[in-house]
């Protein structure tokens, strides 16, 4: 049986004190007293775990977790891969899908041995002091004392990944799996032994790939020297002028290249120069390469330590000269600068040159620099013997795997990129010359060459079945030696979502093996991750899972990429500039939910996320109100008896049925929580996890609680005075409403805020154990019944409430005060607005006893009988719904007398100045034109507004006497 079997029903821990449905909820919500003995109780009791196997089960779902580095401490982009990660598990779990989130960690070679070898280093103590096993032993006392800190940090992110399956690249299992993977490879024809020129790392003296080297842009200059003709032909100066960047490799240098059409230069190809300091003489050469009009157009060639120079080498037959040591320091090869540092030969052989007249002039130059990922030094070029895998036939079918659909890449702009990397793929240098990792699988034969470039060789799993081999074409009496190489950390990640599932060893198991269930036979696996991993990992483990399990599938069928985790401001979060943002700080001040769900909304899929601290704050605000959305509805439960509030459970979506008998206001709300059921499982499916998430928090916030919970209140509060049945009835259907909406939204927030909603939940009268385990609410290709009516009336009425609310505010009327109100609705409206009065005066704070609903043409028979010389304000709502506000209600009048007395005051004083103005003859006479027009307007408007105000001002003093 696989270890990770599911715990039983009987295994499920009792529920922590901190989220027990006794007492009084508090006024707010507080994270830290609750999320990490929930935590436990999730893990402990085997909530993360599949359900067992069953015969006909669902297909199931599967996330191979990126392992994070053993050596890692929490940051930003795994808070964000757990996020979303979560999301999609906690989703497809709620499903009743079987759901693998499998977790692990990566031993990181270069990471990890740089780590441990500083430690070491600052002891006094080299590796090569230790040795290469005593050295693996503190290495592997490091991980033990240090590898579990990333597990328990993403464990306070909340992952519900399956921590009984957790891997670690280099324990037996996927050890095993390497060394099959390497074997297969090699028994397939496409891993060989080669020489090439390799990105070298002198500080870890090992070869590195190119994904791992960084260009920075970097000041440097450009030295001008003379490279003599050997036949000077009677002049003693004459050379060819040539720059370069780094005169040490001239050490190394096998020619002097010019482009063949270079009129300057064409009279010396074929002819001879002094190498500098030395007594070699090297051949000019002509190349297309060689850009005329960079530097002097003549180009020094040094194969050993340029890959351009070195694809020159090939194509003129040119011999490669290795001038360093694996330290970057000179080798015997340069002579009398043998022992120094590269950069300490620069300045030397310079400095000889220049005494030697050799030096023209060195020039400031900007340059692209190479430099190491890991250890940030100067990459070397060099040429080494190295093992490889040959790439073009598995790239080839990673192509084809997207453009025939049976792999996604979301966002799909990334295809683009996806192409044309694996197009253009060279093969992939494997071999890394570290101490920590996975061992080459190779034994070297003694005595068949130089150890271990030349030497014959054999693959095998082991050193048994390499004995065992090379027995049979060596003999007895053969003694072999394994490569001291280890393989590139990201070959065993290559491996990783089958690896972890038992491949090898599982394949042709059984249906209800991991293998079969997670990986053979499964329904959809998605990888989640960083694009800026997408060659790194993902095109590795999309051609070695062709490669070594089935060629016609992918090891997953969709290819998320999320973005980078950035400041407030959009820029990168470095120590250096001081804005690095420690996920667990944010958890302690915000709680992980409102972290969680900052991540993974108002995201875009592939582009970078700006985390803002003020939207963080705003989500865990978003947290306390739904929590306190959720004590308001508890404490109207009290007078209930335990049984009629167990029986308000929520056991499935709510019928067309059950609906039926409801009120608009519960249809309304049914039917709008119905939408957004079906819309956030679309977009879960469809992977726009911001935008669902988004949508979740809408609905909550502004519909319901908002306008139904305030709507709500009314049935409530109403059953609270009266005994009437009908009052009674209604109260019961308002909770039952509520409970219901709650219910079903905390299961559709569980994936992004899993503890607030649990918290919650389990006040709640529910049925299960967990809502973690709860069924999603809604089951597929059954759709949930959506009411048009309810929602078209609802939506009236709300827009009336929008108008009136717009008016109060217009007119200053103060937040405490009821105003009247005359609603013009027909049909069925109007008969819905006339039942919902109470609610409709609640929600714009109208008189209740005074607020009539009629139809247009009797409202304006009333208000033609009520004429009382001042004007109501109208509303046109929409069609067929119309409101009419009185302004007695509106309006203070004796301080409304007071302020259009005092602005009648200042109105005729100021058309009495400009008349007398306009009435001088002087003014007419001298003005401009275009002045005398504008004091003509400027009355004219003024004695309109004092006509305005004149008769306002009569009305009132009429509605005054």
């Amino acid at each position: 049986a696989d270890k990770g079997e599911e715990a039983s029903e009987g295994g499920v821990l009792p529920i922590p004190e901190c989220i027990r449905n006794a007492g009084e909820m508090p006024p707010q919500y507080d994270p830290s007293l609750v999320e990490e003995e929930l935590y436990k109780w999730w893990e402990a009791s085997g909530m993360f775990k599949p359900v067992p196997y069953k015969k006909g089960e669902k297909k199931s779902f599967v996330l191979p977790m990126p392992p994070p580095n053993v050596t890692g401490g929490l940051h930003m982009g795994h808070a964000m891969f757990v996020a979303l990660q979560d999301i999609l598990a906690r989703y497809h779990r709620m499903k009743g899908e079987p759901t693998l989130w499998l977790p692990g960690t990566d031993h990181a070679g270069i990471a990890t041995q740089l780590l441990v070898e500083r430690a070491l280093n600052a002891e006094g103590v080299s590796r090569y002091d230790l040795g290469r096993d005593k050295f693996l032993e503190k290495v592997w006392e490091w991980k033990g004392e240090k590898g579990g800190y990333i597990t328990q940090q993403l464990r306070r992110l909340g992952a519900s990944a399956d921590w009984s399956r957790e891997r670690f690249t280099m324990d037996d299992g996927l050890s095993e799996a390497v060394a099959e993977a390497f074997t297969r490879l090699h028994d397939k024809g496409l891993v060989y032994r080669g020489e090439y020129m390799v990105n070298w790392s002198p500080n870890l003296r090992t070869a590195v790939s190119d994904l791992e080297v960084e260009y920075s842009e970097e000041e440097g200059k450009l030295y001008y020297f003379k490279y003599m003709l050997a036949d000077q032909e009677g002049d003693e100066d004459a050379h060819l002028p040539v720059a370069t960047t780094r005169p040490e490799t001239i050490l190394g240098d096998t020619a002097v290249c010019v482009h063949p059409d270079d009129p300057r230069y064409q009279k010396y190809i074929g002819k001879h120069v002094k190498v500098p300091l030395s007594d070699r003489t090297i051949p000019i050469i002509a190349d297309t390469y060689v850009d005329m009009e960079f530097g002097t157009g003549c180009l020094k060639i040094t194969p050993g330590h340029d890959p351009n120079d070195y694809e020159i080498g090939k194509r003129a037959k040119l011999p490669t000269i290795n001038i360093m040591n694996l330290d970057a320091s000179i080798n015997e090869n340069g002579g009398a600068y043998e022992g120094l540092d590269r950069f300490e030969a620069r300045e030397k052989l310079w400095a000889d040159m220049d005494k030697d007249g050799l030096v023209i002039k060195a020039v400031p130059h900007t340059q692209r620099v190479p430099r190491s990922q890991r250890g940030g030094e100067v990459i070397e070029p060099l040429v080494s013997t190295q093992w490889f895998v040959k790439t073009k036939t598995m790239a080839e079918r990673g192509v084809g795997f997207v453009k025939e659909g049976k792999m996604k890449i979301i966002p799909q702009r990334f295809e683009k990129t996806w192409f044309n990397w694996l197009d253009n793929i060279h093969d992939w240098c494997v071999s890394r010359q570290l101490w920590w990792g996975h061992r080459i699988p190779v034994w070297h034969v003694e005595g068949t060459g130089q150890f271990p470039t030349t030497t014959e060789y054999v693959v095998a799993r082991n050193e048994e079945e390499a004995y065992v081999k090379a027995k049979e074409k060596y003999g007895d009496e053969v003694k072999l030696q394994q490569d001291n190489d280890v393989l590139d950390t990201w070959f065993s990640s290559g491996l990783w979502p089958f690896s972890i599932m038992g491949w090898p060893n599982a394949e042709g198991s059984d249906a209800a093996s991991d293998y079969s269930r997670f990986y053979e036979n499964r329904g959809a696996s998605v990888l989640e991750t960083g694009y800026d991993i997408l060659f790194f990992w993902v095109a590795r483990m999309v051609m070695l899972g062709a490669e070594l399990t089935d060629n016609d599938k992918p090891p997953f069928e969709t290819v998320y990429m999320h973005g980078l985790v950035r400041d407030a401001q959009g820029k990168k979060m470095s120590k250096t500039t001081g804005n690095v943002i420690d996920p667990l700080d944010v958890i302690s001040e915000y709680g992980t939910d409102a972290l969680r769900y900052t991540l993974s909304t108002g995201v875009t899929p592939g582009l970078d996320v700006p985390l803002d601290p003020k939207r963080i704050e705003s989500n865990r605000n978003f947290a306390n109100k739904l929590w306190n959305s959720a004590r308001f509805i508890l404490a109207n439960l009290k007078g209930l008896s335990q049984a009629d509030t167990q029986a308000l459970a929520v056991r499935g979506p709510m019928t067309q049925a059950e609906m039926k008998d409801l009120s608009v206001p519960e249809k309304y709300v049914v039917s709008l929580c119905h939408q957004l059921v079906t819309d956030v499982t679309q977009q879960l499916d469809e992977f726009t996890l911001g935008q669902a998430g988004d949508q979740i928090q809408t609905f909550l916030w502004d519909e319901f609680a908002d306008w139904y919970l305030e709507s709500s209140k009314v049935r409530i509060f109403a059953a609270q005075k009266s005994d009437d049945p009908e009052v009674q009835a209604a109260a019961s259907q308002a909770r039952r409403v509520l409970l219901y909406v709650l219910d079903t939204n905390l299961r559709l927030l569980h994936p992004y805020m899993p503890y607030v909603t649990e918290a919650i939940w389990q006040r709640l009268p529910h049925e299960g154990v967990s809502l973690m385990t709860a069924a999603w609410p809604k089951e597929d290709g059954k759709e949930l019944h959506v009411d048009q009516q309810a929602l078209s009336h609802f939506r009236s009425l709300q827009s009336l409430v929008r108008a009136v609310r717009n008016s109060r505010a217009e007119y200053k009327v103060a937040p405490q005060k009821t105003i009247q109100v005359l609603v013009a609705a027909e049909g069925e409206l109007g008969s819905f607005l006339e039942t919902e009065k109470q609610v409709l005066a609640t929600l714009c704070k109208a008189d209740g006893e005074t607020l009539e609903v009629k139809t247009l043409a009797e409202a304006k028979t009333e208000l033609q009988a009520q004429d009382e010389g001042l004007k109501p304000v109208h509303l046109v709502v929409g069609e067929g719904l119309e409101a009419f506000l009185p302004m007695k209600g509106l309006v203070d009048m004796d301080k409304e007398q007071k302020r259009l007395a005092k602005q009648l005051a200042t109105l005729t004083k100021e058309v009495e100045g400009l008349t007398k103005r306009l009435g001088s003859k002087g003014f007419k006479d001298k003005a401009p034109p275009e002045v005398v027009a504008e004091a003509e307007a400027q009355l004219s408007d003024k004695k309109e507004q004092l006509q305005t105000v004149t008769q306002s001002l009569a009305e009132i003093e009429k509605n005054l006497a």
